[in-house]
């Protein structure tokens, strides 16, 4: 036989036999060097849902006399509303921020595309509202940072047809260096200026100084989420609905213990849910309470024993979150064990960090985890009605179509759980 088919054979045979993933190594930080614009140019657009039928517009300008303002309407070039908003700033050791801008818009009509431009000048933008009925599809990329690996996953998420954004923490990876900030917001603007951008905080926004700065101080001044607007006195934790679901994030970094104001936050939210309107239910926080990753294990122990039950009573469908540079996801689980009435687990926090994977599972593999790889991608949750979504996660170095891992999951609003799970909750809530 020829050298060359035997060794044609080999490989043929060895590919064969071998069904590992070869994960990718890391990719280098992408270089932001950018012609200069003028102060009153709007920068860092993004949008963020802000209670019902309203949006808020964010962005930043060097010019700190520039105004508040975004004039919006249905057709290009011509803005028939205006709206005025709030404006902030922060220093940080050398660093001063540009002024910060917070205006919101609305009411504006559902699953419809706005025009709109910020400051009265600069570049016009374009959004489009969520539906207000099922099917609804979200976007889901945690830890994303400012790499090759992260350009991937926002090109691949750029394809995808979705509503909103889900982001479960560490978003910039700037760690002090107060102008990666600036830079992160620079590479999310194409996405984060036409769809709606939800956030909560991880470990790489907590930059505290001790003595001379609280922590979170440039995520809360940049990325302002609707928590007054869902009742909460902090931008790290609340709530919003989209279409047929109710959504939490949870903040993994501020106070959950039963005597916080974030545990009472939460336990007041999940009592004024009503699952005739929002059968889905879904919480998302950054450090996750199910992982067989060696990284980071035991990290949400205590969060998990403090917030658990309460979620476990309120019969929460889906968790979402990050902090483990690796996707994972469960069955239904609750305590530890496998329960049909629990939460399904989904950790997502491979959107392309610099710090690279965590390719390292305990083994064997827990009864409760179904599917575990450390591979940077995003997932994809379509909601097609008030029982059935879609779940599937995409690998950056396949192409965006390609389903690596995906499943249907069915609510529990009309499962013997919620029913029975009523009274628990209530008891949780009401005391014995």
């Amino acid at each position: 036989m020829e050298p060359k088919l035997v060794l044609a054979l080999f490989l043929l045979i060895s590919a064969t036999a071998t069904s590992e993933y070869f994960r990718p190594p890391t990719r280098k930080t992408l270089d932001f060097s950018r012609p200069s614009k003028s102060s009153s140019h709007p920068q860092q657009v993004h949008i963020s849902l802000a209670g019902d039928k309203h949006m808020r517009v964010s962005w930043v300008t060097n010019d700190k006399s520039a105004a508040s303002m975004v004039e919006y309407g249905t057709s290009p070039g011509r803005y028939s509303n205006k709206a005025l908003g709030e404006s902030t700033c922060y220093s940080y050791l050398f660093y001063s921020s540009g002024k910060i801008h917070h205006t919101v818009i609305g009411p504006l009509e559902d699953n419809t595309v706005y025009y709109y431009r910020c400051g009265g000048g600069g570049p016009e933008y374009k959004l489009k509202t969520p539906p207000a009925q099922f099917p609804v599809t979200f976007a889901v990329a945690g830890d994303l940072g400012q790499t090759g690996w992260t350009q991937s996953t926002l090109d691949h998420i750029d394809q995808c047809k979705y509503d909103v954004h889900l982001l479960p923490g560490d978003l910039s990876y700037a760690d002090y260096m107060q102008h990666l900030w600036d830079t992160f917001g620079e590479l999310v603007e194409p996405l984060a200026s036409a769809r709606p951008w939800m956030v909560t905080q991880g470990n790489h926004e907590r930059e505290s100084i001790p003595f001379l700065k609280d922590g979170f101080e440039p995520y809360n001044s940049r990325w302002k989420m609707p928590f007054e607007e869902s009742g909460s006195s902090s931008n790290l934790y609340y709530s919003f609905e989209v279409a047929g679901a109710h959504i939490i994030m949870l903040g993994s970094y501020a106070d959950y213990d039963e005597y916080s104001n974030q545990y009472n936050w939460l336990e007041a939210d999940l009592a004024k849910v009503d699952r005739n309107k929002t059968p889905w239910l879904l919480v998302l926080f950054h450090v996750p309470w199910y992982n067989s990753n060696e990284a980071h294990q035991n990290e949400g122990d205590w969060m998990m024993e403090a917030m658990e039950p309460l979620l476990y009573a309120a019969s929460v469908d889906i968790v979402l979150a990050g902090h483990v540079h690796a996707y994972e996801r469960t069955e239904r689980v609750n305590n530890g064990k496998l329960d049909p009435c629990g939460a399904v687990h989904i950790t997502i926090g491979d959107g392309g960090n610099r710090e690279g994977l965590a390719h390292k599972y305990k083994n064997p593999q827990p009864a409760w985890s179904v599917f575990r790889e450390a591979s940077f991608g995003h997932g994809e949750l379509k909601l097609a009605n008030s029982s059935h979504a879609f779940w599937s996660w995409h690998r950056n170095d396949d192409d965006e179509p390609v389903r690596s891992d995906q499943v249907w999951i069915t609510s529990l609003v009309n499962s013997e759980c919620v029913a029975e799970k009523k009274h628990g909750l209530r008891k949780i809530l009401m005391g014995p």
